[in-house]
């Protein structure tokens, strides 16, 4: 089994992504700066994962990254791959930028469209997944400068004084992610 961190599971830059219509019916593939250049609507996912106590694991994105470097979100995020599905892309993702593995549930899905600056433009069907781990993540340099967890006040203050700390799409789902994750947390 690739253990995380493994060369062989990234891609590079050119990756596809999948193109869709508004009831995420596939429409195509085009390359991912290319989607994020032109705006173009494709699918996406997030994915929260909470710790024991309830409070959310916050990934600081890399300074390499081509687009949103620097800012705080959510445990982590991307897209399918043309034929993938999406679970196993979050899944596949997770252990990429994160080291981590836990049992995801997707919960909602949503569109955004963000301009990020430098010409980027967010324009995403995004699946939330969730999930709920005990382990330390170990996460890959390339990808994530720090991570951390978060109560859901603390988070709302900073996001408050400090929103451009932190990436459009995380404010946007946040909340009702944690929703989630508070029910399924409760005693049946």
């Amino acid at each position: 089994m690739p253990q995380p961190h493994d060369p062989s599971l990234h891609t590079d830059r050119s990756e596809e992504v999948v193109l869709v219509d508004d009831q995420d019916r596939d429409a195509g593939t085009l390359g991912k700066l290319e989607a994020h250049r032109g705006g173009m609507r494709h699918r996406a996912f997030s994915v929260f994962i909470f710790d024991e106590r309830g409070h959310l694991m916050l990934q600081r994105r890399a300074m390499g990254k081509y687009h949103s470097p620097g800012l705080w979100s959510n445990t982590c995020c991307g897209h399918p791959r043309p034929g993938e599905e999406v679970r196993a892309a979050a899944e596949r993702r997770l252990m990429e930028e994160m080291g981590l593995a836990c049992t995801l549930h997707q919960v909602f899905s949503f569109t955004y469209r963000a301009e990020l600056g430098d010409g980027m433009i967010e324009h995403e069907l995004d699946h939330v997944f969730i999930g709920t781990t005990d382990r330390t993540p170990y996460p890959d340099p390339d990808e994530v400068m720090e991570w951390r967890c978060i109560g859901r006040n603390a988070l709302d203050s900073e996001l408050a004084s400090a929103p451009a700390h932190f990436t459009a799409w995380l404010p946007l789902c946040m909340h009702k992610a944690w929703e989630h994750h508070d029910k399924s947390a409760q005693p049946a």
